[in-house]
């Protein structure tokens, strides 16, 4: 996933780090040489101070630009390219200080260096804050004369533009800094869930089929929700859903908590609701959340399909939720990270020398911590923010193909940022989620053509098949799902409706057995599990999730174009890529041929699922 610091022209904001969960064993192959240098970013802690006493000191002169940013055109200049260069500054800042605790998050210095952070930002936030109010009051008529008079000023227009489109969701000066004041205390409801989730949970223990006892944390949970033993499987959710079921009460008020907020930050800016706001921000049309969802709820006897498909190969007569996670094909294939990397490498050869040869050079020069081990932040992210540096990588590789997919989806990110900062000033360098995923899975269409081309046997081919229709299911059915849920308890709250946590798992559950069609007799949802809303971090950074979907069907849409040697189509996908931040998302993406508002990316997503269990049930036929 894409860990990035919004670089907005007027923002400090970090985005949350969502990774996805992969059990922590060390491994012996974790060297140096396998551990990212974050020394590029600072080769000492005194560099590192002294970077944050410039920005402490910078905090003190951009007051100066208060009330009187528009006096003059250099004024304006100066005081922009202040704010750019704070920007860039605090994120690398925050990137040394996030991947410092996330290589080690039992560390404490790393824990208060991070915390340092967050303090830093939102006191940048604070001090900034008068920007948007008084580029309002200058007017569009002025800062069009500005940036026709001084063309250096273009690198702006586009961040600009976006803050004078939104006129109306723009407080006065004092109404903006007492919006920016109340950033350290909105927080709440991830800090408390992060918190009780990952360190204060009271974890079960269980007994396995062979005598293991074993505490059923998030970590255990992935591993062994996925053992071959189906007994386990059930024993493992029942304990793990159990646990949250006995929080469910605290949990529906830390996540009401925070419904409520996003419902007053709506309100307080003018925005009809919660959705709309969120989309704004990157000017999305509402048509694409809801096409999303519209097309997903019409599509899903594909999905129930898929689930009928992995009852079969598991041989299991009655399909329930804790089947749906085992590998559908057995292997021990084993994949080291050099082998990983030349496969990867191979995979992304249709988008020309130049891509192949800056990520090949990429992958030599220690911009990723490849390997589990305790302590260590779980799952998989990629961060870009540090603008004059590179992209860094987190991994925790497991040496198997879900850990090779997985690193070409990261690298996938690293190189959209990577193109980004080579063609952009940093100021529109950075990209929203709504791109970000479209780099990412991209390349794991790439990669999944290439192993089934190379692939030996038929067993092989099963084994590369069933991983991509598994990620179909949870990067777009899955993430759908969750978009569906979301939309349905922000509108409640708009609407000045109390959830509990009780309510939550209602209608969580009433959505988890639509899409699992356990009213068909697909799938048995068991009630305890409909809890699973409690347990998902992606609740806690709103509207984040259905970018996730979007992207993945446009995702499909350029590379099979690509795969295909459509002309023109490779640069239009790479240009989306160099385009970082330079335009709204939506736009680009259409002016590259996917129009997200529409049903046919979307279809194609179906269309490439149906195909693949197609080429699945082929050679399963072969085999009677």
């Amino acid at each position: 996933m894409h860990k990035y610091v919004i670089r907005s022209l007027f923002t400090a904001a970090l985005s949350l780090p969502l990774a996805l969960g992969l059990p922590q064993l060390a491994q012996a192959g974790d060297t140096e040489e396998y551990r990212w240098n974050l020394q590029d970013l600072y080769a000492s802690g005194a560099d590192l101070d002294k970077d944050i006493a410039r920005l402490q000191s910078q905090l003190k002169e951009i007051s100066a630009c208060s009330g009187h940013l528009g006096d003059s055109l250099p004024r304006f200049k100066a005081c922009m390219d202040l704010n750019a260069d704070m920007l860039k500054r605090y994120a690398r800042i925050a990137s040394y200080a996030s991947q410092t605790h996330d290589q080690d998050t039992g560390a404490t210095a790393g824990l208060d260096l991070s915390q340092r952070s967050d303090i830093l930002g939102s006191q940048l936030e604070e001090a900034t804050s008068f920007f948007r109010p008084e580029i309002l009051g200058i007017g569009e008529k002025k800062i069009k004369a500005y940036l026709a008079k001084d063309k250096t000023l273009s690198i702006y227009s586009h961040g600009l533009e976006d803050i004078l489109r939104s006129a109306s969701h723009t407080l006065d000066k004092k109404g903006e800094e007492l919006i920016a004041t109340f950033g350290m205390a909105t927080n709440t409801a991830s800090a408390v869930y992060s918190t009780l989730s990952n360190s204060d949970m009271p974890w079960p223990k269980v007994k396995l089929s062979d005598g293991q006892e074993v505490v059923i944390d998030q970590s255990a949970y992935t591993k062994y929700r996925s053992s071959n033993n189906r007994q386990d499987r059930k024993l493992v959710f029942d304990a793990f859903w159990g646990k949250w079921k006995e929080f469910e009460r605290s949990y529906g008020v830390t996540f009401y908590e925070m419904l409520k907020r996003d419902s007053v930050y709506a309100k307080v800016r003018n925005y009809p609701d919660s959705l709309t706001q969120a989309l704004d921000s990157n000017k999305l049309p509402r048509a694409v959340y809801d096409t999303l969802i519209a097309q997903t709820q019409a599509n899903l006897p594909t999905l129930h399909r898929y689930f009928k498909l992995r009852a079969k190969m598991l041989g299991v007569q009655d399909m329930g939720y804790h089947d749906m996670y085992p590998a559908l094909v057995k292997s021990d294939l084993k994949f080291s990270i050099s082998e990983g990397n030349q496969l990867m490498l191979a995979s992304v050869k249709p988008l020309g020398d130049d891509y192949v040869k800056a990520m090949t050079k990429a992958t030599t020069e220690r911009w990723i911590d490849v390997y589990p081990r305790p302590k260590k932040r779980s799952g998989a992210y990629m961060n870009g923010a540090a603008y004059d540096v590179h992209p860094y990588l987190l991994m925790n590789f497991n040496d198997d193909y879900e850990s090779v997919s997985t690193l070409a989806h990261e690298w996938g990110h690293a190189m959209h940022s990577y193109l980004a900062n080579k063609n952009q000033p940093f100021v529109t360098a950075d990209y929203p989620i709504f791109t970000a995923e479209i780099a990412s899975t991209t390349n794991e269409v790439f990669l999944l053509d290439h192993m089934l081309k190379i692939a030996k046997s038929d067993d092989e081919r099963l084994l590369y098949l069933g991983s991509a229709l598994e990620n179909l299911r949870g990067t777009f059915f899955r993430q759908a799902m969750f978009a569906d849920f979301e939309r349905s308890v922000h509108a409640k709250v708009d609407k000045g409706e109390s959830v509990t946590g009780e309510a939550l798992t209602k209608i969580y559950g009433d959505i988890l057995k639509r899409y699992h069609g356990d009213q068909e007799g697909v799938m048995k949802i068991d009630d305890l599990y409909a809890t699973e809303w409690a347990f998902i971090p992606h609740f806690y950074n709103r509207f984040y999730v259905f970018q996730y979907a979007t992207s993945i069907a446009a995702g499909s849409m350029f590379a099979d174009e690509i795969l295909k040697g459509k002309p023109g189509a490779k640069d239009k996908y790479l240009n989306i890529l160099k385009a970082g931040g330079s335009a709204y998302p939506y736009e680009l993406v259409k002016s590259a041929g996917v129009d997200m508002a529409t049903a046919a990316p979307y279809q194609a997503v179906f269309v490439r699922m149906n195909k693949i269990m197609d080429e699945i049930e082929t050679i399963v036929a072969k085999r009677k």
